[in-house]
């Protein structure tokens, strides 16, 4: 892929990402109380678009191998641009619902078929590539929260809605400069392939390795704001601490990709769990905002770890059809993202947050040694 196309690509990315994020933060939940939704009812609405990343990543990535990319980029990217059109003409509580699972099938789309339109041009530096890919789609989902923020305090829903069109657009456009990708795979060929990943012990070993990682993931991310203030840390530090979460997550994973393609991926790959781990198992005994901070930041550096080696590691053991395989880690992982949060917050409800946190700590410290013991290697590249 020659440098300009991967940086279009990258653009594109972040620019559907900041559209599909600004419909949701902040706007959702109060678009959904001005239509009278009861509290019970705003989780459902705001995890109805997460249902087609588990069901359509694997069908999406393998219909790239057969189809192209491009051709399945396009699609979801009509979906990013189209989306917020018809958030426009919503009265009802139940065509929100529709239009959230609508919009979830772009994220379900694109997500595996532009990491899996990387991954197959890169081979040397492909943890590097696929970093410094996600950092960008990063950048698009930081800034979302704030302009749709904004938005909503100097005009109206409807402000919010036409600039996530606006981004969506604009995505959708630059996708037409795109460069063809390679001769497609024949689907015979993709269905054996699908088998083939499925039956994989590495493989599925380093999809269940992101799952663990991405529920440990949930789970912080949801409940971590909830303990610090039960603390006593001000609503204004808990802000300033995940903003420090995601900025050391945005920074350091082109390098800890790039690291990854340099000394192997299974280093960076248990390094992280552990840094995971350790911060964690610290997070229930600390009441200090600074304190706090550095936990989430470790943490921060964790998720970046693993998750800048776990995709290039699929993509060098799938041998090809790499929409298909990034489709079933995309798959797996939005099944531990989604869990995530359910676990943790009964483990809180019935136990404690230190018997939580400590249970994710030791999800990720089973997963490393799950990971040891299939004995992952990525081939020689």
């Amino acid at each position: 892929m020659k440098t300009h196309v991967f940086w279009i690509l990258s653009i594109i990315g972040g620019g559907a990402i900041f559209s599909s994020t600004m419909s949701k933060s902040p706007v959702l939940p109060l678009f959904a109380v001005s239509l009278g939704a009861a509290e019970q009812y705003i989780g459902i609405i705001a995890a109805a678009s997460t249902i087609p990343g588990i069901l359509i990543s694997l069908p999406a990535g393998s219909l790239s191998d057969v189809y192209g990319r491009k051709r399945m980029l396009q699609i979801a990217l009509f979906i990013f641009a189209s989306a917020p059109f018809l958030y426009l003409l919503v009265t009802e509580l139940w065509q929100l619902a529709f239009i959230r699972v609508y919009h979830g099938f772009a994220t379900a789309i694109f997500g595996p078929v532009a990491l899996a339109a990387v991954a197959e041009r890169y081979t040397t530096d492909r943890g590097a590539r696929l970093g410094l890919y996600s950092s960008v789609t990063m950048v698009g989902r930081m800034m979302a929260p704030v302009t749709g923020g904004f938005l909503l305090t100097v005009g109206s829903f409807s402000s919010v809605y036409a600039a996530c069109a606006v981004g969506g657009v604009i995505a959708f456009v630059l996708s037409f400069t795109l460069e063809n990708q390679p001769e497609p795979t024949e689907s015979t060929h993709v269905r054996e392939n699908v088998k083939a990943l499925l039956k994989s012990r590495t493989i599925m070993t380093t999809n269940v390795v992101e799952a663990c990682q991405y529920f440990a993931f949930g789970g912080f991310e949801t409940f971590l704001p909830l303990y610090a203030r039960s603390v006593g840390i001000k609503p204004a530090e808990i802000g300033i601490i995940f903003s420090l979460q995601l900025m050391v997550t945005l920074l350091t994973k082109p390098t800890m990709g790039k690291l990854s393609d340099t000394i192997g991926r299974n280093p960076v790959i248990l390094s992280g769990l552990l840094l995971g781990a350790t911060s964690l198992v610290t997070i229930p005994f600390i009441d200090n905002f600074g304190f706090l901070a550095a936990a989430a930041a470790l943490f921060g550096l964790g998720l970046a770890s693993v998750t800048a080696s776990t995709s290039a590691l699929v993509s060098d053991l799938c041998k090809g059809s790499y929409g298909s395989a990034l489709g079933i880690l995309s798959m797996i992982m939005d099944v531990g993202h989604m869990s995530g949060p359910i676990v943790t917050g009964v483990l809180i409800a019935f136990y404690t947050y230190e018997a939580a946190f400590s249970f994710l700590a030791v999800l990720l410290v089973t997963a490393g040694a799950l990971f040891v013991t299939v004995k992952v290697k990525s081939p020689t590249l």
